[in-house]
């Protein structure tokens, strides 16, 4: 009798320690599956190659259709080109442009979309900016990216808006957990042909910074000419050169105007090792969305 107690007790314990076994394996799974997605993270972009003019109420217009397709998509933040909302100029309605940006923030703040919005902006200062100017999902303020390598000529002296646009320091922003920054234009490439400017390598700046996404704004001129073609394979090797020598996610968006020449330079998203992930077509309004998969 009392080896057959002693048999059951030992089925009992060997079934408690099998029991125990199973639920500290499974907890031990669960954490380590949690511990890897921790430092997993994913950010849907958009992007928007617009037709860019100096009417701002048309592009308001135009930005609010680019909204509504970000919205459809799903996507966290969309970008737009070079003074998308104002015009690639100093010379706009300034309190237009104001409401301009109030209508638009609050649009896209109704949509849930975050904005990196390419627009010249007058601060308080009274000086002129060509901005990104990052938003939120609920339509706070994150602060702006100004241009830094101003276009202007060789002439002695220098001629083009390197006389006309103020400029800040280079910084990054938060944006749902993801560092980002921003670029306009020629701050990527340097192209020199329109900089008297030094190359500063911003987008390798950014990356040391932290930056693991950066949204650029471009509206670089373009005709039928050779020369067209010669700055569209600079811009875009550029592009490549320099998501890949960062080791940095590039979303970049060109103006679209004239819709019937291709634009100065490729729109989409690249990735960190210098391959484009989501091109777009190379002439016309375009969007694109895409989702980056991030890792700290």
């Amino acid at each position: 009798m009392k080896d057959k107690n002693t048999h059951n007790l030992r089925n009992i314990l060997v079934a408690l320690l099998a029991f125990y076994f199973i639920l500290y394996t499974q907890n031990v799974h669960a954490f380590m599956i949690d511990d890897i997605n921790s430092g997993e993270k994913s950010l849907r972009v958009a992007g928007a190659k617009l037709s860019v003019s100096d009417n701002i109420d048309t592009n308001i217009a135009a930005i609010k259709k680019a909204i509504d397709f970000a919205g459809e998509n799903e996507a966290d933040i969309l970008v737009t080109p070079e003074g998308s909302l104002s015009g690639y100029t100093t010379d706009f309605d300034s309190k237009k442009a104001q409401e301009g940006l109030k209508e638009i923030r609050e649009y896209a703040r109704d949509a849930e979309i975050g904005l990196a919005l390419g627009t010249c902006f007058y601060e308080g200062d009274g000086k002129c900016y060509n901005q990104i100017r990052f938003y939120d999902k609920e339509g706070s303020f994150l602060g702006f990216h100004s241009k830094i390598l101003l276009c202007g000529n060789h002439n002695d002296p220098h001629g083009g808006e390197i006389n006309e646009f103020a400029s800040s320091p280079l910084r990054t922003f938060e944006f749902e957990g993801v560092t980002i920054g921003g670029l306009i234009c020629n701050d990527m490439w340097s192209n020199p042909m329109c900089t008297t400017l030094h190359d500063s390598h911003l987008s390798q700046q950014l990356s040391k910074m932290g930056a693991q996404v950066i949204f650029h704004a471009v509206n670089g001129g373009r005709d039928d000419s050779e020369w067209a073609i010669i700055n569209w394979n600079f811009h875009a090797s550029n592009l490549r050169m320099r998501a890949s020598s960062g080791g940095i996610w590039i979303v970049t968006a060109d103006n679209s105007y004239p819709e019937n020449l291709k634009s100065s330079a490729p729109s989409g998203v690249l990735d960190p090792k210098g391959n484009w992930a989501c091109p777009t077509e190379h002439k016309g309004v375009q969007y694109f969305v895409y989702t980056i998969e991030l890792t700290d």
